[in-house]
Formats: C-alpha cells, structure tokens, sequence
C-alpha cells in the first residue's frame, strides 16, 4: 500500500513559478514510477511528467522547458518545480505512483495561475 500527500499548492501569478511537492509513504518506493498528473475544470486528468527508478524523465510536450520532476529516495519525496507559469497550468495536480498494475493517488493539490 502506497500513501501519498502532495503540498505546495496556491495562487501564482503569470510569468511565476511554484513547487509542489509530494510525500510518500511505501516500502519500496525507489522502484515506483512516480508521476505528476493535473486535471481542469471540464477536462480529462493529463500526465505533467513522470521520473522513473532510475532517475529518466518524461513530460508533456506544453511543460517541457518550464517544469522540472525530481525525487528523493531516501526522503520518499517527489517534486515538481513550475516556472513561466501560464493561465493554461490551473488545475489540480496529483501525484501518482506506478508499479506494475498497480496505481496510487494523492489528493491533489490546487495550483491556479491568474493575475
């Protein structure tokens, strides 16, 4: 069983950045797929970027550039470090963690873009 609490969340205006962060509690975790995933209002729940055991990294074409996935094993921790934010990057933004068949969820943490 995976745990996952995200933080960091708020208001930033356009052109700033934000880092949200994500704990988590697994035995295993340095094998996780970790993720961070983002859902607007009316939309369907999109992929951010993915950071894999070994430290790739994968992200979505209209992030790449402006936002950087990191984790810490020893801490558990994953991060997701936002800049030149815009308008477009409101939603709700998740943490995931990937094994296998196997899918966790956090709450989900705000982050909403506006002036």
């Amino acid at each position: 069983q995976v745990q996952l609490v995200e933080s960091g969340g708020g208001l930033v205006q356009p052109g700033g950045s934000l880092n949200v962060s994500c704990a988590a509690s697994a035995t295993w975790f340095r094998i996780y797929i970790m993720g961070w995933f983002r859902q607007a209002p009316g939309k369907q729940r999109e992929l951010v970027a993915t950071i894999h055991a070994d430290g790739y990294t994968n992200y979505a074409d209209s992030v790449k550039g402006r936002f950087t996935i990191s984790r810490d094993n020893n801490k558990q921790t994953v991060h997701l470090q936002m800049n030149s934010l815009k308008p477009d990057d409101t939603a709700v933004y998740y943490c995931n963690a990937h094994l296998a068949k196997d899918d966790y969820w956090g709450q989900g943490t705000q982050v909403t873009v506006s002036s």
